[in-house]
């Protein structure tokens, strides 16, 4: 689908390194290996959507339906290059997901969010507020959880749903 500034299109295998760089040059996220990127936009790709603007990825979500519950989908990551924030291209991406016909199974949508991510969770109560659903906030991991002392925050899952 285009706007006027962007095509939200299913990714493929070559946007993998070109996210990789995203996140990294992002300074909020958390960068994972470029093979995750890879295997992601080439395993997965129907759960996850790029935002391109002339050939440049300008945002990413990357999602998975959770093998024990194929009605959920698992966002790992959303992200959105510093110069595009805060026009909508997040909450359009996971729009773009949910009106996918390979998706249209789904009812949940789940994400862990750090607890001192602000934007992220008032992108996820926005969108449960858009479809018109709940979001319940649990406790999910522990920053004990993590390797290295007080390198990571607590992480809440919040699930949004059920939708249609």
């Amino acid at each position: 689908m285009e706007d006027n500034k962007f095509v939200y299109r299913m990714p493929n295998v070559q946007d993998g390194g070109r996210v990789w760089e995203l996140v990294r040059d992002s300074g909020v996220l958390e960068l994972n290996s470029a093979y995750s990127y890879l295997m992601l936009f080439d395993m997965f790709r129907e759960t996850c959507c790029v935002a391109d603007a002339e050939g440049n990825i300008t945002g990413f979500i990357s999602a998975i339906r959770k093998p024990s519950d194929p009605e959920t989908l698992f966002v790992w990551q959303v992200g959105v290059a510093l110069e595009m924030r805060g026009q909508g291209v997040g909450k359009e991406l996971i729009r773009q997901l949910l009106h996918r016909k390979e998706n249209s199974g789904i009812h949940y949508l789940e994400a862990t969010i750090g607890s001192h991510n602000v934007p992220s969770s008032k992108l996820f109560q926005a969108v449960a507020e858009e479809l018109k659903t709940k979001c319940v906030v649990t406790n999910y991991y522990a920053s004990g959880l993590f390797p290295g002392e007080g390198q990571h925050d607590d992480e809440l899952l919040y699930r949004i749903g059920p939708f249609n």
